[in-house]
C-alpha cells in the first residue's frame, strides 16, 4: 500500500473529476453564419464575404480551405460581474477575433485538458449586462499527409494502395456546439492546487514527512468539498478547501533545490506539416493568445524568436503587431533568437549563416527595439562546428538548443547541459541544452527533468522553456499557474519566470560553465535530411552562389562608378532564401505542398540574381562583337567555356575578367579509345580506365602513375530504406544490410570527343528508375566528372555512389562552412558508429601524409565513408510526410580527383569551388582586370558586398580553408583609400595599414586555422 489507501486515491480521482466538471457553466449557444474561401484574407476583407447560417453538425471543407464564422454574444443579467469564457468547437485549428482584434487560438489536438481553451478564451473578467461581443473565427479545413495509425511521421512498409486520404474533399470538418458561459475561478484555483499536490506526491519520497502531510491534506480536501449542493455552497467549500491546503502549499524548500528559469515559448515551425500560408495564421493565433496571458499574469515571461515570423504578423495582422511591440517595450515579451529564422545549420552556406544573423539582429534592433545576444535554435538537426566563430563575430554570446538530446538511436550520449562550446577555430560561446522546448510545468514533469538530467555535476539551475510548440500555441493558463505554485514549493524544483538572457547572466555571475565541448554538435538522428527533397538542396546551393555572383560584380561595378549596387534586391532575395533555409524546409522534412512552393520561390531567387548579374557584368564590358569571360573566384584558373564558336579553354585572372580571344590556353590533348575491357581516357594529367558498366577501374595521375582505384569506382549502391520513426528525416544504420541489385546497364558509348574534351554516355536502370550519365574529362583538368540525370521512381529506397580508393586513414575530411571537419571512417566505438552518415559541402577527401583522393559535388550534402570508400548519397524516396518524395527528374554533377602530397598542399578546396562556380561568358569585350588576388592559396575570398551602412565601402569575407596558420596578402587593383577589420556585423572597425605599389593596394593578414575575417575597404 502506498502513502494513501486505495479508498482515498479512488475518492480523490472522483473529486478532481467532478471539480473539473464545475469549472464552466454555459449560459447560451453562439449562433454562427459562415463564409468560405481559398484566399488569404484580412479580417476586414473577410467581413465583406457572403455569410450563410450554420449550426452544430454542419459539414464542410476542401483541402486548404478556410471558413470564417461570424457570431455575436450579448451578456444576460446573470452574467453581470462574472468572468465569461467561450467554449469553442469549430473543428479545425482556428484564429479567434473578438471585437475586431486578434484574440486567441483553438487547436483540439494540443489540449492536455479541454478546459484550457475556456480558461484562456475569456471574453471579460467582469461582464456587464447587455454588453455585446462580436466574435469571428477563421477555421482551417486542413489537409492530408501520410502517417502511420500510431501517429508520427513514419509509415513503415507501405502496402500498395494504402495511405489514401480518409476524408472526402468538401467534408473535412464538422462544426460542433459552441457556447459562452460563466467561468468558476474559485473551482479552477482549487483544482490547480490539488493537481499540483497530487502530481508532487508522485515524485517525492513516499516515506517522507512531506509526502505524509500532502496525502493527509488531499484526503481532507475530499472531506471539505460537498459537490451535492447549490453553487453558492460549493464555492464556499472551494474557498474553505483552499484555505485548508494553504499550509502544504506554502511549505518552503531548503537551500539546495535547483532553480528552474521558466519561460513561456511556442516553437513555431514556419512550414512543416502545413504550408507556409497556414503559418501566417499561426502567428496570429499564437501571438494573440500569449498577449492575453501577459495581461493575466504580471510576472509571466514569453519568448518568441524568428524575425521572419514577426514580419508575417506585421504584414497580415498590423494591429496585433503593434500590441506585441508594446509588450516588448515593457520587457515581458522577449524578442530574442538572433537569426532571421531558425535555420538548418548543416547545409546552409557560411555566408548564409552570417546573413541570418546580420538580418536577424538588424530587425531586432531597428524594428523591435531590442538587442539580441542569444541564438535560439531548439529544433535544428545538428550544429556546424563553424557556428561558435560566426556567433562571436556577430556579437552573440549564448546558444540554446535541445535537439541533441532528442536522440533515440542508443548512441554516444551528449555529456552536458551547460557548457562552453568551442568551434573548429577555437572560438567559444556558452550553451545550454534543455531536453525539450515543449515542457509541461507540472511538478511531475519538472522534477523528472531534473532527476533524468545528463549532467549531474556543476549544474545548479536549469533553463526551462515550456508551452505547446512545433505548430505554435505556447503556454496556457495551467502552465503559468503551475509555475506560480512552484516558486518555492517544498519537494519540487524551484521556479521563477525569467528570460534566457537573465539565466545566462546569472549563471555567468556564479562562475559560468565548468566544462567545454569541442567541435561540431553532431545530431545522431535525422541523417536523411542531408538528402531528402534533392531539388530543394540543389536550388539552395545554386541560389547561394547566384547571390554571391550578383554581389561580387555589383560591388566592382559600384566602385568603378558604372552602376548602383542592387542593395534592395540583394536584401529581398537573401531574406527569401534565408526563409527557405528553415529547418523543416531545406532538410526536406515537410509536406509536398511546401516544396512545390519552395521550388518556385527559390527558383525565382536564382533567376532574378542571375538577371541582375548579367546586367552588372554587362556594365563592365564594351559593346562590340567580342566576348568576355568573368571569374568570381579569388585565384587564377584554367576553365572550359562555351563560346558561340565552340568550346574554348581559357586562362582566367582571379576575381576578374578577360577577353575570350586573349585568354585561350594551350593544354595537352584529350584522347579516348575503346579497349577489350572498356575505354581509356587521358589528358596528360590523368589516365583513366572505364569498364562497360561505366565504372572507373583505374585512375592514375600521370606525374606519379600511382593507382588510386582500389576497386571499381563510380559504383551505384542501391538499398532498401525504411526508417522506423521518421521517414524523411532518418536513415537507419541497418540500411547497409539491405542492399539491392545496383544499376542494370543498357549501354555505354562514346559521346563527344575533341582535343579539349571527351565523354562516355552511360544509360541504365536502377530499380524502377532510369539513369543517363555523361562521364567527362576535359583538357587541363584533374577532375573526372559525372554529369548525371535520373528519372527517380522509387519508394523507400536509397541510392549512393561509391569510390573505393587506395588510401588508408582513420578519418574522412568533409568540407563544411569556412573549413572542414574530420570524422571517422571506421566503426570502432559508439562515437564512430553514430557517424555512419554525415554532411559535407563541396568535397570530401581521404588523405594520408603522402597522397589522397576526393569526391566533389555540385548539389549533394549527404555522404558516408566506410574504410577506404567515399560514398556520396544521391537520392532517397521517403513515404512521409510526402508519399514517394523526390519522384521526379534530377540533374546533378559529381566528380573524382586525386593528389600527391598532403591535403594541406593539395588543391581540393579550389577544385570544389571550380566545380560549383563556372566562369560567366558575357557579350562584349572587357579590358582585362583582376579586382582581388590572394596569396597563399589556402585563403579564400568567399564574398564581396556593399557595406550595410550605404557608405559605398566594400565588405570582404575571407577564411583560412585548411586548418593552417597563415600569413597572407590581399592585393586589389581597386582605388582603395583605407582598410579596416570589422566584426561580421560590419562594426568595430580596426584600421589596417594599406601598402601601395605599381598602382595596386594591399594589406597583410594573419589567419589562425579556419579563421574568418571581415574587412572593410574604403574608396
Amino acid at each position: 500500500m502506498g502513502i494513501m489507501h486505495s479508498e482515498w486515491t479512488g475518492r480523490l480521482d472522483h473529486w478532481i473529476r467532478t471539480l473539473k466538471d464545475d469549472l464552466y457553466l454555459p449560459l447560451g449557444e453562439i449562433e454562427w453564419s459562415m463564409f468560405r474561401t481559398m484566399e488569404e484574407l484580412s479580417l476586414e476583407e473577410a467581413k465583406a464575404g457572403v455569410y450563410e447560417p450554420v449550426g452544430p453538425g454542419f459539414v464542410w471543407g476542401k483541402k486548404y480551405e478556410y471558413g470564417w464564422l461570424k457570431g455575436k454574444v450579448t451578456m444576460p443579467d446573470e452574467a453581470a460581474g462574472k468572468r465569461i469564457v467561450i467554449d469553442l468547437n469549430p473543428g479545425g485549428e482556428s484564429t479567434v477575433f473578438v471585437n475586431g482584434k486578434a484574440f486567441g487560438n483553438y487547436r483540439a489536438d494540443w489540449v492536455r485538458e479541454k478546459h484550457h481553451f475556456m480558461v484562456d478564451n475569456f471574453l471579460t473578467r467582469e461582464a456587464k449586462a447587455g454588453e455585446t461581443f462580436e466574435i469571428m473565427v477563421e477555421v482551417y479545413a486542413g489537409h492530408f499527409f501520410p502517417q502511420a495509425p500510431t501517429g508520427g511521421c513514419a509509415t513503415g512498409p507501405v502496402l500498395p494502395g494504402s495511405y489514401q486520404d480518409p476524408k472526402k474533399d468538401g467534408e473535412r470538418q464538422t462544426l460542433g456546439m459552441c457556447t459562452y458561459g460563466v467561468w468558476n475561478e474559485d473551482a479552477y484555483q482549487l483544482y490547480m492546487d490539488v493537481e499540483t499536490l497530487r502530481q508532487l506526491l508522485k515524485v517525492i519520497d513516499e516515506d517522507s514527512l512531506r509526502a505524509s502531510k500532502i496525502a493527509k491534506a488531499l484526503e481532507q480536501f475530499t472531506l471539505d468539498v460537498d459537490f451535492e449542493q447549490c453553487l453558492d455552497g460549493r464555492i464556499c467549500d472551494y474557498k474553505k478547501a483552499r484555505e485548508n491546503l494553504r499550509p502544504v502549499m506554502e511549505a518552503k524548500n531548503g537551500s539546495t533545490m535547483p532553480m528552474f528559469y521558466a519561460m513561456g515559448n511556442s516553437h513555431l515551425d514556419l512550414a512543416w506539416l502545413w504550408p507556409m500560408q497556414e503559418t501566417y495564421r499561426k502567428t496570429a493565433r499564437t501571438f494573440a493568445a500569449q498577449l492575453r496571458l501577459l495581461e493575466e499574469y504580471p510576472d509571466y515571461i514569453y519568448i518568441q524568436s524568428q524575425p521572419a515570423s514577426y514580419e508575417m504578423c506585421r504584414q497580415y495582422y498590423p494591429e496585433l503587431f503593434e500590441r506585441i511591440k508594446a509588450a516588448i517595450r515593457e520587457g515581458r515579451w522577449i524578442a530574442d533568437g538572433a537569426m532571421w529564422v531558425e535555420p538548418d545549420t548543416n547545409m546552409s552556406g557560411g555566408e548564409a549563416l552570417i546573413r541570418q544573423l546580420l538580418y536577424g539582429k538588424k530587425y531586432y534592433e531597428e524594428v523591435l527595439g531590442v538587442e539580441s545576444h542569444t541564438l535560439w535554435l531548439p529544433d535544428t538537426f545538428g550544429y556546424t562546428g563553424a557556428l561558435p566563430q560566426i556567433l562571436k563575430g556577430c556579437d552573440v554570446q549564448y546558444l540554446v538548443t535541445q535537439k541533441i538530446f532528442w536522440s533515440y538511436n542508443e548512441g554516444d550520449k551528449f555529456p552536458y547541459h551547460y557548457f562552453v562550446w568551442q568551434g573548429i577555430d577555437g572560438s567559444c560561446v556558452t550553451a545550454f541544452l534543455p531536453t525539450s522546448y515543449t515542457y509541461y510545468t507540472t511538478p511531475t514533469e519538472a522534477n523528472k527533468v531534473w532527476k533524468n538530467r545528463t549532467q549531474k555535476r556543476d549544474l545548479d539551475a536549469f533553463l526551462f522553456p515550456y508551452g505547446y510548440g512545433d505548430g505554435g500555441g505556447g503556454p496556457t493558463r495551467d502552465y503559468v499557474e503551475y509555475v506560480e505554485r512552484q516558486k518555492d514549493l517544498e519537494g519540487s524544483v524551484r521556479m521563477k519566470h525569467a528570460s534566457p538572457q537573465q539565466f545566462f547572466e546569472e549563471m555567468d555571475a556564479a562562475g559560468g560553465p565548468a566544462n567545454t565541448y569541442r567541435g561540431e554538435l553532431y545530431f545522431s538522428a535525422h541523417r536523411g535530411t542531408y538528402t531528402s527533397q534533392a531539388a530543394i538542396k540543389r536550388n539552395n546551393r545554386k541560389a547561394e552562389l547566384a547571390l554571391r555572383e550578383m554581389e561580387i560584380w555589383g560591388s566592382i561595378a559600384m566602385v568603378k562608378g558604372l552602376s548602383d549596387y542592387p542593395k534592395e534586391v540583394a536584401d529581398r532575395l537573401w531574406k527569401e532564401l534565408l526563409l527557405h533555409q528553415f529547418h523543416d524546409i531545406l532538410p526536406g522534412s515537410g509536406i509536398k505542398e511546401i516544396y512545390v512552393e519552395a521550388r518556385e520561390r527559390v527558383g525565382a531567387v536564382i533567376e532574378e540574381a542571375k538577371s541582375q548579374r548579367e546586367l552588372l557584368t554587362q556594365t563592365l564590358t564594351e559593346e562590340d562583337s567580342g566576348f568576355s569571360v568573368f571569374n568570381s573566384l579569388s585565384f587564377e584558373r584554367t576553365a572550359m567555356v562555351d563560346l558561340p564558336s565552340g568550346k574554348a579553354l581559357v586562362k582566367l585572372p582571379p576575381m576578374g575578367a578577360v577577353k575570350a580571344e586573349e585568354a585561350q590556353a594551350q593544354e595537352a590533348v584529350v584522347t579516348l579509345r575503346e579497349t577489350v575491357d572498356g575505354f581509356e581516357i587521358q589528358n596528360g594529367l590523368v589516365f583513366c580506365c572505364i569498364n562497360y558498366r561505366g565504372e572507373v577501374t583505374s585512375f592514375k595521375l600521370c606525374t606519379s602513375e600511382r593507382e588510386f582505384a582500389a576497386a571499381p569506382m563510380n559504383r551505384f549502391r542501391f538499398f532498401k530504406d525504411v526508417p522506423r520513426l521518421f521517414d524523411a528525416w532518418d536513415i537507419d544504420s541497418n540500411y547497409i544490410e539491405q542492399e539491392l541489385d545496383g544499376m542494370k546497364v543498357l549501354s555505354v558509348r562514346i559521346g563527344e570527343v575533341s582535343e579539349l574534351s571527351a565523354s562516355l554516355i552511360v544509360e541504365g536502370e536502377i530499380g524502377e528508375s532510369s539513369i543517363r550519365q555523361e562521364i567527362v574529362l576535359e583538357a587541363g583538368s584533374r577532375r573526372l566528372e559525372f554529369r548525371t540525370r535520373i528519372d527517380w521512381r522509387e519508394l523507400h529506397r536509397l541510392l549512393k555512389v561509391a569510390f573505393p580508393v587506395n588510401v588508408y586513414t582513420d578519418n574522412v575530411i568533409n568540407e563544411m562552412q569556412f573549413g572542414y571537419v574530420e570524422r571517422p571512417v571506421h566503426r570502432s566505438k559508439a562515437y564512430d558508429k553514430d557517424r555512419f552518415e554525415v554532411c559535407n559541402h563541396r568535397y570530401s577527401a581521404l588523405a594520408d601524409g603522402s597522397h589522397g583522393a576526393a569526391i566533389l559535388n555540385d548539389s549533394k550534402y549527404g555522404m558516408s565513408a566506410n574504410g577506404n570508400s567515399l560514398e556520396l548519397t544521391l537520392l532517397r524516396a521517403a513515404a512521409a510526410p510526402e508519399m514517394r518524395a523526390d519522384n521526379t527528374q534530377h540533374e546533378f554533377t559529381y566528380a573524382f580527383t586525386a593528389f600527391e602530397g598532403s591535403f594541406a598542399d593539395s588543391d581540393i578546396v579550389r577544385q570544389g569551388l571550380e566545380l560549383n562556380v563556372p566562369p560567366v561568358v558575357v557579350n562584349g569585350s572587357v579590358p582585362a582586370f583582376q579586382a582581388f588576388e590572394l596569396t597563399p592559396g589556402n585563403i579564400i575570398l568567399d564574398s564581396v558586398k556593399a557595406a550595410e551602412d550605404g557608405s559605398g565601402d566594400l565588405i570582404l569575407r575571407l577564411y583560412e580553408s585548411k586548418r593552417s596558420e597563415t600569413f597572407a596578402t590581399l592585393i586589389t587593383t581597386l582605388p582603395v583609400k583605407a582598410a579596416a577589420k570589422t566584426n561580421m556585423l560590419e562594426k568595430e572597425k580596426e584600421p589596417m595599414k594599406v601598402l601601395r605599389e605599381d598602382g595596386k593596394a594591399g594589406v597583410k593578414l594573419h589567419f589562425r586555422p579556419f579563421e574568418i575575417k571581415t574587412l572593410r575597404l574604403m574608396f
